[in-house]
């Protein structure tokens, strides 16, 4: 049966053109359908096919019938006179599913109509049904003695000829042929799975699914426990692997993503999934393993050093595809109840990350994350990016460069943190390009921290970029729809005022949420060298505690 599709095309040999007249219920025939919409035809030019039998009716295309269609393709089968539904799916050359509904065409409802027109020299009438608040009118004929439809809809009404979806979206019959030497399709052999189940693996044959980390810990430990594929560093805060990536020859849309909830730790914390470049001499493999004194120090005369935040002649930043932030206590405290609060179980974030595919593409990277916290309990994650080729045009030859990142994800290890915007100078780097760049962009990331009243977490504060020396670019990076994820925050503190803490505005970031990314344009740049500044206006410190803003900047174009 994983073959079925062939036995398909082998009915076709011996046909008959057929219209206009009685046909034989104990016949099979072969009808053809065209999709068309606003009067034109679809583009695809793929026939809907059915062959209407005495015993079984089969929903096909004529690309899978003539075996050109591409994996995953999905045929239906409708049992008679039992109106069973069977669905089957072939996810590759070697792997078919299949699952059987014996509900959903006997509990279909229509609402008809006296309107009638012809259509390939049947009369039909008219019968209207709602499907996911689609209006779908069905134009079928019961003069031709069989039922059919293109589609599971109407099956037991008649042969249905026309189906229009919303006024304009047609699927009508081009052809009647009646077929020689069938030979119906034997149900028993189907390995049938429950409808989710086949569902989800249909879906999920789609794409391509990399599984990076499943349920792995993220806490504080003294003596964090590594494995022969999984690196924990940084006191455990930070989880690495090795991942190969397939090379793809078109351009595909790719996803970051990750769940996270509550393993002790009540608290919101800075969450980073980043890629660990190792292209020069040295890297953040070097301070993971060692000490963060392997990194290069940046300085810019306020009288810290700041380790590896910056690119150098010897050096690569860590490049961010998705920074997050943990909600407080999802999961673990859904125990703290208030009245008409269904707290979240976990939380799930996702991103769209394809501008940096260029940069994986075929190759194997360091793949980490990171949840700054001093809990030995605290957070669950897992990590998976898929690619999805849907035919996104193919780039010219990308240009990709990390230039910063100030986000201390060696914060347990003793990285120093983002406070260098205190100086006028802020964060500076220099970079040189062996070609010209068209259209370069900067994608940054930007968030505030200063977790008191007067930080610039719960402060607005411009963001400015320059390019050798010229603002080019400034906004004020801020949130303001924090309270939207009130759910997913079950530890959250309440205020005499009614707010919770998870509703405060901050910079750029909420509890429980990713933050995008801002796409920068720079314009065209020459070949040579390049300064790009990033300036804020941070507040001072108050007593223990100050200001420190997390950005990251990756310059993206083509040659």
């Amino acid at each position: 049966m994983k073959q079925f599709s062939l036995f398909l095309f082998s009915l076709f040999f011996a046909s008959t053109a057929w219209s206009q007249q009685k046909l034989k219920p104990t016949f099979t025939y072969k009808i053809t359908y065209w999709r068309s919409a606003d009067g034109k035809p679809k583009e695809d030019r793929n026939a809907t096919v059915i062959i209407a039998g005495a015993k079984q009716n089969v929903l096909s295309m004529e690309s899978i019938l003539a075996n050109k269609a591409k994996y995953p393709f999905e045929q239906s089968i409708i049992a008679k006179p039992e109106n069973i539904l069977f669905q089957v799916a072939d996810l590759d050359k070697a792997n078919q599913i299949s699952t059987a509904d014996s509900a959903t065409i006997s509990k279909q409802i229509f609402e008809f109509s006296n309107e009638t027109k012809v259509i390939l020299g049947y009369i039909c009438k008219k019968a209207k049904t709602v499907v996911n608040s689609n209006t779908i009118e069905l134009w079928y004929t019961t003069e031709a003695g069989i039922k059919a439809a293109p589609t599971v809809l109407s099956q037991s009404l008649g042969l249905v000829l026309e189906q229009v979806r919303n006024g304009n979206s047609y699927i009508t019959a081009t052809k009647i042929e009646e077929v020689n030497n069938n030979k119906q399709i034997d149900l028993s052999a189907l390995k049938l799975t429950d409808g989710l189940t086949y569902k989800d693996l249909l879906w999920k044959s789609r794409f391509t699914t990399l599984n990076i980390f499943k349920d792995e810990t993220l806490n504080f430990l003294d003596k964090p426990q590594s494995n022969d594929s999984i690196f924990r560093f940084s006191g455990g805060t930070v989880i690495v692997r090795k991942v190969k990536f397939p090379e793809m020859l078109a351009n595909p849309n790719v996803f970051v993503d990750l769940t996270e909830q509550s393993n002790c730790d009540a608290y919101d914390r800075t969450g980073s999934v980043f890629i660990i470049p190792t292209d020069k001499n040295i890297s953040l493999m070097d301070a993971l393993k060692n000490s963060v004194k392997n990194l290069p120090v940046y300085e810019n005369g306020n009288g810290k050093k700041y380790q590896g935040v910056i690119a150098t002649s010897t050096y690569n930043p860590v490049i961010e595809l998705m920074r997050f932030f943990t909600p407080f206590g999802v999961g673990k405290y859904n125990n703290l109840k208030l009245k008409d609060k269904n707290w979240a179980d976990k939380v799930y974030y996702r991103q769209d990350i394809s501008e940096l595919f260029p940069l994986v593409n075929g190759k194997e990277v360091w793949v980490a994350v990171f949840i700054g916290n001093y809990d030995k309990g605290g957070h669950k994650v897992s990590l998976n990016i898929t690619l999805h080729n849907g035919g996104r045009e193919k780039a010219d030859k990308a240009v990709i460069m990390p230039l910063f990142n100030s986000t201390n994800v060696l914060e347990m290890a003793g990285q120093e943190y983002a406070t260098m915007f205190s100086s006028d100078k802020g964060l500076e780097v220099t970079f040189t390009l062996d070609k010209d760049v068209k259209d370069a962009k900067l994608r940054y990331i930007t968030t505030g921290h200063g977790g008191w009243g007067g930080g610039d977490e719960f402060v607005p504060k411009k963001n400015t970029i320059w390019l050798d020396g010229k603002e080019t670019f400034a906004f004020i990076p801020w949130r303001q729809d924090c309270g939207s994820y009130r759910l997913s925050n079950p530890a959250s503190g309440n205020f005499e005022t009614g707010l919770s803490s998870s509703d405060l505005s901050r910079s750029n970031w909420c509890p429980g949420t990713v933050t995008n990314p801002n796409i920068i344009p720079l314009g065209d740049l020459k070949a040579g060298r390049h300064t790009i500044k990033v300036t804020i206006p941070m507040g001072p410190p108050q007593g223990s505690s100050s200001s420190a803003w997390n950005v990251s900047g990756v310059s993206l174009g083509t040659e």
